[in-house]
């Protein structure tokens, strides 16, 4: 079976829910999140494109509501025992199926935490299932809840981000070694994916994104696929991933040669990532670490060129991205915990001279500080 943790792992996972559901007042819990359904019972599949819903209640009872192509894939990945297969048919509606378990499960008039907040549950599935359950039992949006409890990493998953960490080293190893004039992109592309799969490592849960010349200023993919220039900059945003646990970087490499407009970006963006650096520790707010960020780029008048989020926890995400809760903004309240993991990114976006600039990594919050988990130099690279 492809189950990637031990029984006494997911055992122990499951009692913090449950502690954490008692502690709530909760009878049972519906999880629509597919980061919750794998981290909670090893259950892999992206059939969460479609309803399907993971049911725990208080008294420790786990059930799954699927379709059929996903029976054997419940089977053969995760611990799950009781899986249910809601019929594909014209008008199906899954959660007249779900209102059903729940009240095999004797959840009627019981308190219940719905993951509203997640890409399987759409709001046409949303809608029926509220038109379900409302007069059934007390609904309550508990969408962080697991992820609350993902977000500080076992030693196990700390094994497995260290893995996708040094697969991400090698794939910047074969950025490094291809970008350079009259290459063209999906070259370096393949190159950096290619050494992920030998690697024993992933897909990720979103596209690399990389982009030349005008779209180097980009912060998502986009299809254009370029032969880089003479003179040009090229911008990557990558992840090693293995058993889905993501450790991220982002760096822009000048090409041909290097600008003094881009030596003081690429300053601005070292400082700032120290800053960073060195407020990444226990006991500080999660927003405190963006606010040392934004003093520096701002102090170095890059206020217009800077993002308003300088990066996000990561961990086991699926499609349509690798971003996880928390994310590094202003304000956020979130206290920092020894076994988080955070890709920090330094992004300045010039449209006036048509620069970019970013420098990312990802961390480990450790009892005393962080550990910078890539291991690559972190200087100005020219391709």
């Amino acid at each position: 079976m492809a189950i990637h943790f031990s029984k006494e792992e997911f055992a122990e996972r499951k009692s913090k829910v449950i502690k954490e559901l008692k502690k709530q007042n909760l009878d049972a819990l519906l999880m629509f999140r597919q980061e919750s359904m794998y981290w909670l019972t090893g259950y892999d599949t992206f059939g969460y494109v479609y309803f399907q819903c993971l049911v725990l209640t208080v008294r420790g009872e786990l059930v799954l509501l699927t379709r059929a192509p996903d029976l054997r894939q419940a089977q053969n990945t995760s611990i799950i025992k009781d899986i249910r297969i809601w019929v594909d048919k014209d008008k199906a509606n899954p959660t007249s199926d779900l209102k059903n378990i729940l009240s095999e499960l004797s959840l009627e008039k019981s308190n219940l935490g719905i993951e509203y907040e997640a890409y399987g549950l759409t709001g046409r599935n949303a809608i029926s299932l509220n038109n379900s359950l409302e007069k059934f039992a007390i609904l309550h949006d508990k969408s962080e809840l697991v992820s609350c409890l993902r977000v500080i990493k076992s030693s196990a998953e700390i094994v497995y981000v260290k893995k996708a960490a040094a697969l991400a080293d090698k794939a910047m190893e074969a950025a490094w070694k291809y970008a350079h004039a009259m290459q063209n992109e999906a070259k370096i592309l393949s190159e950096m994916q290619s050494v992920i799969f030998e690697g024993g490592g992933d897909y990720p849960a979103n596209e690399f994104i990389i982009g030349s010349g005008k779209n180097a200023l980009l912060c998502r993919y986009q299809s254009e696929k370029r032969k880089l220039d003479e003179i040009d900059q090229l911008s990557i945003e990558w992840a090693g991933t293995y058993k889905h646990y993501h450790s991220a970087m982002f760096r822009t490499i000048p090409i041909g040669k290097v600008n003094d407009k881009q030596k003081e970006m690429y300053s601005a963006c070292l400082e700032a990532l120290k800053a960073c650096e060195n407020k990444l520790k226990p006991g500080n707010k999660i927003g405190e670490v963006f606010d040392v960020h934004a003093e520096v780029l701002d102090r170095r008048g890059y206020k217009k060129s800077r993002m308003n989020a300088c990066g996000y926890s990561l961990g086991t995400t699926f499609a349509p991205n690798w971003m996880d809760w928390p994310m590094l903004y202003t304000g956020n309240p979130v206290i920092l915990a020894p076994g988080m993991i955070f890709f920090m990114h330094m992004i300045l976006m010039d449209s006036d001279n048509q620069l970019a600039m970013n420098l990312g990594e990802t961390y480990l919050v450790t009892t005393s500080g962080n550990e910078r988990l890539g291991k690559k130099k972190l200087d100005l690279v020219i391709g």
